[in-house]
């Protein structure tokens, strides 16, 4: 941990960022109030306000409603957004914000270290904040490292999404998580922490809670990008996956698994995960016990999409753009089966690399994908993935919540793809992003 803490200090203060933030109560002054008005508001719960008023003090949202019916206190600095959506702030379930535009696979571990993490992490939370994500659940880093970013971004020492940590993902011997096809000689770490029987299993996840870890991830199965293993094997057995759940809940956390092939999803599912990332293989029988036990799905359909069609340009290697080929036809047929069966889904872009800052086009690609309507795919990214989290303060736009909010022109009911590119970004009663035809003023 304090090797990554250094870094990250290093990194900033040659930056210049350390200690720019203070706030208003720190300062000992009143929390200032903002109102915000535009053409409607989606809430987050599946509902809209046209010609809405939301009145912000401090960090947290304290009246929201129509303009006729909502009044904004004396003082108050006003935001217009003429023509404009507003809507919660953006929720991305699954992301790896330490994470650099490499070849996503063994030859990051091999070239990279904590200090690469850090810079890192802070350049892509700004890139995340930027793109309307006010909250992310990050789905695995090495060192800690998305854990001291969490720290240092609630501290107001960098800008970027609310995080929750996962800390190193759980994985197995010569599987997803370990660095393969190298001399045995070589002592080399994975991508997690590898893990075999249930007794190193109970131990790794109480070292992650240790260290800061807000939910578990365990790789329940093959994977795209990692060397000689397939996409559809199980890569647990059903007490190693149990000992995993059973031992995050006893320390109140959730359980994220990484599953592609049916059979080892299902075994995930079985044990009482909260999630399956991916799920591209998922069958009729994995479909009905997602249901049966409420497990949502997070798709992560950008990285996979980029795989496939960009990956050569992206330096993916050959291997994993062909194990990508081979899932995408019946992926596609699954997760859209799931869907309609009335599967939970959360939105998440397992952004890497360059995908930092595009994760609104998620948004669009699960409507062309799944089959969802807007508004569903809206609160996929908002009521749903804060639901999933486990956090009941932010997700939607309602009094007592985070201020988190974001402005994007025109209707996303009619274009999901303007969700790509807002024009405004509060977190926390503090605007980030403002586009210039923002109107400011202030009541008397």
């Amino acid at each position: 941990m304090s090797g990554v803490w250094l870094c990250l200090r290093v990194v900033l203060m040659a930056a210049g960022l350390m200690g720019t933030a203070v706030s208003a109560a720190a300062q000992g002054s009143a929390p200032p109030v903002t109102a915000l008005r535009a053409a409607r508001l989606i809430v987050g719960d599946g509902t809209t306000v046209d010609d809405p008023v939301i009145v912000v003090r401090g960090d947290r949202v304290v009246a929201v409603g129509p303009r006729a019916t909502t009044s904004i206190p004396p003082g108050a600095r006003i935001i217009d957004l003429p023509g404009h959506t507003l809507l919660p702030g953006f929720i991305d379930a699954h992301v790896h914000l330490t994470s650099g535009d490499n070849d996503g696979g063994d030859m990051a571990v091999l070239r990279e270290t904590a200090a690469h993490a850090g810079i890192y992490g802070v350049a892509n939370a700004r890139k995340t904040l930027d793109a309307g994500f006010t909250t992310v659940r990050d789905a695995g880093a090495n060192y800690y490292a998305e854990v001291a970013l969490r720290e240092l971004i609630a501290k107001r020492v960098v800008p970027g999404p609310r995080i929750f940590a996962s800390g190193p993902a759980l994985g197995i011997t010569g599987g997803h998580a370990d660095v393969n096809g190298w001399s045995p000689t070589l002592m080399i770490p994975g991508t997690g922490i590898i893990v075999d029987g249930p007794d190193e299993v109970r131990k790794a996840v109480r070292t992650n809670v240790k260290y800061g870890a807000d939910q578990v991830k365990i790789v329940a199965t093959g994977g795209i990008l990692s060397v000689g293993d397939a996409a559809t094997a199980s890569q647990f057995e059903d007490i190693e996956l149990r000992t995993a759940v059973e031992e995050a809940t006893r320390l109140g956390r959730k359980v994220m698994a990484h599953a592609h092939g049916a059979d080892g999803l299902k075994a995930a599912i079985r044990a009482g995960v909260a999630s399956i990332e991916h799920g591209s293989l998922i069958d009729d029988e994995g479909i009905a016990l997602a249901k049966e036990k409420g497990t949502v799905i997070v798709p992560t359909l950008l990285i996979l999409d980029e795989i496939v069609k960009r990956g050569a340009e992206r330096g993916v290697p050959p291997y994993a753009i062909a194990k990508g080929r081979q899932v995408e036809p019946e992926r596609r047929r699954r997760l859209r089966a799931a869907y309609a069966a009335g599967v939970k889904f959360a939105l998440g872009t397992d952004a890497t690399g360059d995908l930092h800052g595009r994760n609104g086009e998620e948004f669009q690609l699960m409507a062309e994908q799944l089959g969802a309507p807007p508004m569903e795919v809206i609160r996929m990214g908002t009521q749903y993935a804060a639901q999933l989290i486990g956090s009941e303060e932010i997700g939607v736009v309602a009094t007592g919540h985070f201020a988190d909010l974001v402005a994007v022109q025109g209707d996303p009911l009619r274009d999901l793809r303007v969700l790509a590119k807002p024009a405004f970004v509060m977190k926390g009663g503090a605007v980030v992003k403002s586009a210039a035809l923002e109107r400011s003023s202030t009541t008397r």
